[in-house]
């Protein structure tokens, strides 16, 4: 299928690659078919860009990057969206925002991807770690929508 992005222009993505959100995302719950990115300008990047607006595309990264010790604590109910069997992997990446002209990570809602299944969903943790994290590594942002 042909998905037109208005960050990436055109892009010629297989049906299999969309990641199907059941509930969407935080703040774009009518979004439910995304496609995970690479940034070529960055290894510390990626977007999460929706099939449905091609002007919305989230930048992510691994949280684990920049907090070594990242934890993330659910109830296992909040996992049942993602159809999680033994043995799937699943993947976790933390929203980037600016704030202040610096770059943060938004710990406390991560988004969840099983990886086999093409499932994911956004949850708010339920921990006492920071909301926040200033990225410490430089981000090169591709150009904005």
């Amino acid at each position: 299928m042909q998905l037109s992005t208005t960050r990436f222009g055109l892009l010629a993505v297989d049906v299999d690659d969309l990641i199907h959100f059941p509930h969407g995302v935080i703040g774009y719950e009518g979004c439910r078919r995304w496609l995970l990115l690479a940034d070529p300008q960055s290894d510390a990047v990626g977007w999460l860009q929706s099939a449905e607006r091609p002007a919305t595309a989230l930048a992510v990264v691994s949280p684990r990057r920049f907090a070594a010790g990242y934890r993330i604590r659910v109830a296992r109910h909040q996992l049942a969206c993602l159809a999680l069997h033994d043995h799937d992997r699943m993947y976790a990446l933390c929203v980037v925002n600016k704030q202040d002209g610096q770059c943060v990570i938004n710990l406390r809602a991560p988004i969840l991807i099983n990886l086999d299944r093409r499932l994911g969903c956004q949850l708010i943790t339920s921990d006492e770690q920071p909301l926040q994290l200033p990225l410490t590594e430089p981000v090169t942002w591709r150009k904005s929508a």
